[in-house]
C-alpha cells in the first residue's frame, strides 16, 4: 500500500475549504503532505488567525456542554481540538528552523506573541480546569484504560502547571509573563542566528595547512552558498568549526575561529543576548513562585524523572569529579606535546582539539581523517535504516514525488515488516545560511488513531558540511553519531503506537526523551554495522580490519574533555535556574564565578556558553533540563547492555521489548515503569561511567 486512504479521509474532512491559502486547504499531495512550493510567508498570519479562531470555537463548545463531564466530552474533546493550529504550526516552525528568511523571522516575532496569548486563554481556563479536576477526583469510577488514565492525569497536570488553578490576579500576571517570555525566546534565537549568518573566515591558499581535502571541499561549498564562488570559508556551524580547530596548523586562525564561535550572542552588538538572559531568568523565577515553587528549577524538575534539583546535582557531580580528573591529566599530556615540539606557549582552549588529535594518533594510532573517507553520508543513512530493519522490521523507500522545502531535502516512505505504510521520513542534512545551527528531530504530523489511523510524518535536521560536486559528504565519527542520535528520535516518532495525540512519540519527560536517541547511537559504532556500511567513497573497499580496531580502541579517548564541556554547561543551567535571579546582574560575572566554583579547566570551554545556549533560552523545553542527556545516558548505557548480555545486538526478543516498552509506547505510561518493563530493573548508574571510561578514576576519587 503506497497511500493511507484512512488518513486522507480524516485530514480532508478536517480542512475541506478552498480558500486560496494552501495552509487552509485539503492537501492533494502524496500522503497529504504540505505543498511547500505553494506556501508563501504571507499565507501564515491569515492561516494562524483562522486556526486560533477554530481552536477557540472548539474549546467554547466543550465549555458549553451542560452534560456531566466525561472522559469523552472533556479529555478526548480537548485532544480533537486545535488540529488546524497543530497543522499550521508544524509547517511554520519547520521552515523557521530549516529554511528561514527575513520575512519568516519577522512573522515569527508576531506569531510568538499570538501563540502565547492564545494558549494563555486555554491553558488557564477555569471551567476546563474544573471539568478536569472533577474527572481526576472520580477517576477510579470512570473505568478508563491505562492510556486514558495516563492522558487524564497528564492533561490535568498540564493545566495545573500552566496556572489554571490560580486566582484572577495571578493568572493575569502569568499571562503577561508568558507573552514576554515568548518574545524574549524568539529574540534570543534570532540574535544567535544573526551572529552565525554575519561571520565567515575566508581561507586563502596559505591558510589551509593541515586541513583535509574533504574539509576544503566543504569550505568551498559553504562559500558558494554565500555568493563567494571560488573561495573557501569557515562558518560558525559546529560541523565547520570543530574539524577546523582539530586540524588547522595555523594557531592564529584557530584562535580567531574559536573566539568567534564562543562569542556568538555576546558581541555587544545588535545581536547581544546578555540582557535577554537576565530578563528571562527573572520572569521564569516569578512564574515559578506564582505556582508555589522556590525556583524555576524546582518547578521544572517536579514534572520529570529526576524530580528535584538535588537529584540532578548529585548525578552531575558524580560524573564531574572523575571527568575533571581525567581532563587535567590529558591537559598535562597536551602541554607536554607542545613542549616536545618546541612550543613556548601555554595550552589554550583553541589548541585543545588540535593537540588532542595528535595525542590520539600517538596513543591509539588513529585520527578522524583516516576514517572519514569510509563514512560517506549516504552509507551512514543506509546503515541507520538497516539497523531499524534488523531491530524493528522497517524498510525505507525513497520517494521523489513528495514536496520538500529545499532541494537538499530527501523523503522516504517507511513500511513495517508486513509491507504496510508506517510513516514518512524527511532528511535535511546540509548546513546553509537559512538554517539554524544544531541537529534536531521534529514532525509535520504525529501518529494517533483517535478518529482513524493517522500515520506520522517525521523530520531529521542536520548541519553537515557539504562535499564538493565530485565528492560525497564525508562524516566525522561525531557527525555519524549525530546522524544515528537524531534518527533514534525519528524512530521514537515513527514507531509510536498510541491512540491520543498528546501521548504520541516523543511526548515524554525531557529526561526520558533522549533515551531512544542516545541508545541508537550504540549501533553506529558496532563492528557488525561498520564492516558492512563503512566503505571508502572512492574504491568501495570496506573499512580495513586494522583501522576498525584502532577506531574502536580510540572511542574513549578525550572523554574527560567531552564530559567536562557537557557537565559544565548542565551545571551552569542548573545554577541559572536555582539561584535568585536578582543576584545574576552580570551574566559574565556569574559564568566566571560558577566555573571557578567547580574548578573548570581554563583550557576547556563549555559546550554552550550562556549567550548561545539555545537549548535553555530559545524556549524553556530544556531549561533546568540540559542534564537530561546525561540522565538518559545512564539508561541508554544500561539498556544496550541487554543486547550485549543476550550475545546479539539484534536479538529479536530484546528488540521486541525495546519496541513495545520504549519506542512505541510514547507518553502512554510512566517512563520509569516503561524502562523497568524493558530491562527488568532500574538502570545501574555505573554503566555511564564505564561507557565513558571514567569508572576507575571515580573509584579512586
Amino acid at each position: 500500500m503506497t497511500d493511507s486512504t484512512t488518513e486522507q479521509t480524516v485530514s480532508a474532512a478536517s480542512f475541506p475549504h478552498d480558500s486560496g491559502n494552501p495552509l487552509l486547504e485539503a492537501w492533494k499531495t502524496p500522503f497529504e503532505t504540505p505543498p511547500f512550493a505553494r506556501i508563501r510567508p504571507e499565507h501564515f498570519l491569515p492561516a494562524f488567525a483562522e486556526a486560533f479562531a477554530a481552536h477557540d470555537a472548539e474549546i467554547a463548545a466543550i465549555k458549553a456542554n451542560k452534560a456531566e463531564p466525561t472522559f469523552e466530552n472533556t479529555v478526548a474533546a480537548l485532544e480533537r481540538a486545535g488540529r488546524l493550529l497543530t497543522r499550521v504550526s508544524a509547517v511554520f516552525y519547520d521552515l523557521v528552523g530549516a529554511h528561514s528568511s527575513p520575512e519568516l523571522l519577522e512573522i515569527e516575532s508576531e506569531v510568538a506573541l499570538l501563540q502565547a496569548r492564545h494558549w494563555n486563554r486555554i491553558s488557564m481556563d477555569a471551567e476546563i480546569y474544573a471539568r478536569l479536576t472533577r474527572l481526576r477526583e472520580n477517576a477510579a469510577a470512570l473505568k478508563l484504560t491505562g492510556e486514558q488514565s495516563r492522558l487524564l492525569e497528564r492533561t490535568w497536570i498540564r493545566f495545573h502547571r500552566a496556572g489554571a488553578g490560580l486566582d484572577t490576579a495571578a493568572k493575569a500576571r502569568m499571562a503577561e509573563i508568558n507573552e514576554r517570555l515568548a518574545h524574549l525566546a524568539t529574540s534570543f534565537s534570532h540574535n544567535l542566528l544573526g551572529d552565525e549568518q554575519d561571520w565567515v573566515l575566508e581561507l586563502g591558499e596559505n591558510d589551509r595547512d593541515g586541513l583535509s581535502e574533504s574539509f576544503v571541499a566543504a569550505a568551498k561549498a559553504a562559500a558558494a552558498e554565500r555568493g563567494l564562488a571560488g573561495k573557501a570559508v569557515v562558518t560558525l556551524s559546529r560541523s565547520s568549526v570543530e574539524p577546523f580547530l582539530q586540524s588547522s596548523t595555523r594557531r592564529d586562525l584557530r584562535e580567531k575561529v574559536y573566539k568567534a564561535f564562543t562569542a556568538r550572542g555576546d558581541n555587544g552588538n545588535g545581536h547581544d543576548n546578555n540582557a535577554t538572559i537576565g530578563d528571562i531568568l527573572k520572569l521564569r523565577e516569578e512564574a515559578a513562585k506564582l505556582l508555589g515553587y522556590d525556583s524555576f528549577a524546582a518547578y521544572s524538575l517536579a514534572d520529570s524523572m529526576a524530580k528535584t534539583p538535588q537529584n540532578v546535582r548529585d548525578l552531575l557531580e558524580r560524573v564531574w569529579t572523575p571527568a575533571r580528573a581525567q581532563a587535567l591529566k590529558d591537559r598535562d599530556a597536551l602541554q607536554g606535546l607542545i613542549t616536545e615540539e618546541g612550543g613556548n606557549f601555554k595550552l589554550a582552549a583553541w589548541d585543545w582539539r588540535y593537540y588532542a588529535e595528535k595525542l590520539r594518533q600517538r596513543r591509539a594510532n588513529f585520527d578522524d581523517a583516516a576514517i572519514k573517507p569510509y563514512l560517506a553520508l549516504d552509507n551512514m543513512i543506509d546503515a541507520a535504516f538497516d539497523v531499524a530493519r534488523r531491530l524493528f522490521g522497517l524498510t525505507f523507500n525513497e520517494r521523489k514525488d513528495i514536496p520538500v522545502w529545499h532541494p537538499d531535502v530527501r523523503v522516504w516512505e517507511v513500511k513495517d515488516a508486513q509491507g504496510r505504510h508506517k510513516a514518512l521520513f524527511y532528511g535535511d542534512y546540509f548546513a546553509r545560511p537559512s538554517k539554524r545551527s544544531g541537529a534536531w528531530m521534529t514532525s509535520l504530523r504525529d501518529q494517533e488513531r483517535l478518529d482513524g489511523e493517522i500515520y506520522p510524518v517525521i523530520i531529521n535536521i542536520m548541519n553537515f558540511s557539504r562535499g564538493a560536486e565530485d565528492q560525497p559528504c564525508l562524516l566525522s565519527p561525531d557527525d555519524a553519531r549525530t546522524l544515528f542520535h537524531e534518527f533514534g528520535h525519528a524512530l521514537h516518532g515513527m514507531l509510536s503506537n498510541v491512540t491520543y495525540p498528546s501521548l504520541s512519540g516523543t511526548s515524554v519527560f525531557t529526561d526520558f526523551v533522549e533515551l531512544p536517541s542516545q541508545l541508537y547511537e550504540h549501533w553506529q559504532e558496532r563492528p557488525e554495522v561498520l564492516q558492512t556500511f563503512a566503505r571508502h567513497y572512492q574504491t568501495n573497499e570496506p573499512l580495513p580490519e586494522d583501522l576498525l580496531k584502532r577506531f574502536l580502541a580510540a572511542r574513549k579517548f578525550n572523554q574527560g574533555f567531552a564530559t567536562v564541556e557537557f557537565v559544565s554547561s548542565a551545571l551552569l543551567d542548573l545554577e541559572f535556574h536555582t539561584q535568585k535571579a536578582d543576584s545574576i546582574t552580570d551574566v559574565h560575572a556569574f559564568e566566571k564565578r560558577e566555573l571557578e566554583k567547580i574548578g573548570m579547566p581554563a583550557e576547556i570551554a563549555m559546550r554552550h556558553r550562556p549567550q548561545q545556549f539555545g537549548h535553555i533560552f530559545s524556549g524553556d523545553h530544556y531549561a533546568a533540563g540540559y542534564y537530561s542527556y546525561m540522565w538518559s545516558e545512564v539508561m541508554d548505557a544500561d539498556a544496550f547492555g541487554a543486547f550485549e548480555e543476550a550475545g546479539d545486538i539484534f536479538d529479536p526478543k530484546v528488540a521486541k521489548r525495546l519496541h513495545d516498552d520504549i519506542y512505541s509506547s510514547g507518553g502512554s505510561r510512566d517512563p520509569e515503569e516503561a524502562y523497568i518493563a524493558f530491562r527488568g530493573r532500574k538502570p545501574e548508574p555505573d554503566a555511564l561511567l564505564r561507557g565513558r571510561g571514567l569508572l576507575d578514576e571515580s573509584e579512586a576519587a
